[in-house]
């Protein structure tokens, strides 16, 4: 496999209908530019739709990649090493921010374990189906994944995204549950963006204090030195220094963007997996957008160089792609005031309805007076 022949696959949104929604969109009764970023954002889902007006947003859902990653045993995670399971089992058990809020907005949930690190019985079946391997590597001191198995995760996170698309699903809110995945993303975001540990070292989703953020950014540091002599290879770079999750996130936003299928990004994690897949397709991140801006340096990195503006900035760090599905809302809220909004009236519909407001009143002016004329006459004749 080579994720460059994404390439080839993938083309951006419909610009001739972007051009059409644009048109009517200036033809609508609210002035263009008065709703903001929602006109771009129903121009943007016009071309991604192929369709003007825009279709309402009717079919979402949150699509989460799990996974532990050998590095946590540092303890650069606020969690313990080990334990994306114990977030698997509560999200399932609707107790977790992103359970909470998909159901406060009637989306569902679908987790897939690219590479949780626990017995399978200990989740369902229709989770660990899909599982690559049980953990990921220590990045700092050898690879994430064999060549074989980052295939197998790139092809996981395809078939999921066909999954989706075959099944009706119309935009997809990504996250991740994983215990050491923003190391994993950072080293991923330094090496393609070319920095050094500290600019891209932030504190997770769960909070670490200054010594462990010391040794995460030891450990994207170490990484980095196995990560840069590959990244000519996207493959290679993912099964160095991604892991299984990030490996299958990257996999299902690339054929996403293949099928059509837009995406809402969440936070650091799915902001590298992204930055991967553009560096495999640079059309691909025109079916994207950044939900929130998490506050992690590296996800700034990341979306800067995709030009990917956040729709949000509420500093939600909490991960699991809350950020990404607080933000679909104001996304169904730019499709409905496209599709609905009337259009103004035309300059020449304005004088033909003015034309006939004054044919009409002249009409029964006259019938008026002709009427009231007959009333008169006909008394003068009887007198």
């Amino acid at each position: 496999m080579n994720l460059d022949d994404f390439s080839d696959l993938i083309e951006r949104p419909d610009g001739g209908v972007r051009r059409d929604a644009e048109e009517r969109r200036e033809r609508l009764v609210v002035r263009p530019g008065a709703l903001g970023r929602l006109d771009e954002l129903g121009e943007w889902l016009s071309a991604a739709q192929q369709s003007v007006p825009v279709k309402a947003i009717e079919r979402p859902r949150v699509v989460l990649f799990a996974g532990d990653h050998g590095v946590a045993e540092l303890d650069v995670s606020g969690r313990p090493a080990g334990s994306a399971y114990r977030l698997v089992r509560a999200t399932l058990e609707g107790a977790t921010p992103i359970a909470v809020l998909a159901r406060q907005f009637s989306v569902p949930v679908r987790v897939v374990d690219a590479g949780v690190d626990c017995d399978p019985e200990l989740l369902p079946e229709s989770v660990v189906r899909h599982r690559v391997r049980r953990g990921s590597g220590r990045i700092d001191v050898e690879n994430a994944l064999t060549a074989e198995e980052a295939e197998r995760a790139v092809r996981l996170g395809m078939a999921i995204a066909d999954e989706e698309a075959d099944s009706g699903t119309d935009l997809v809110v990504l996250g991740d549950l994983s215990v050491g995945g923003t190391t994993a993303a950072g080293t991923l975001i330094a090496a393609l963006c070319g920095t050094d540990a500290s600019v891209v070292t932030g504190r997770g989703g769960a909070g670490i204090d200054d010594l462990a953020w010391m040794r995460k950014c030891a450990a994207i540091r170490d990484a980095l030195r196995r990560a840069r002599p590959v990244l000519g290879d996207q493959l290679e770079l993912l099964a160095a220094v991604g892991g299984a999750d990030l490996a299958a996130m990257t996999g299902f936003l690339l054929q996403c963007a293949v099928r059509r299928l837009p995406v809402i990004l969440d936070g650091v994690v799915s902001a590298a997996c992204a930055l991967v897949g553009q560096r495999a397709a640079f059309r691909a991140p025109d079916w994207w957008l950044a939900g929130q801006a998490s506050g992690e340096p590296a996800q700034a990195k990341a979306l800067d160089r995709m030009a990917l503006n956040p729709l949000l900035d509420h500093g939600v760090i909490v991960g699991e792609g809350c950020g990404a599905l607080l933000a679909l809302p104001l996304v169904r809220a730019a499709a409905a005031l496209v599709a609905e909004l009337p259009e103004r009236a035309s300059a020449a519909d304005e004088e033909d309805g003015a034309g006939r407001r004054d044919v009409t009143d002249g009409e029964d002016v006259t019938g008026g007076r002709d009427r009231a004329g007959e009333g008169a006459g006909g008394g003068t004749t009887g007198a």
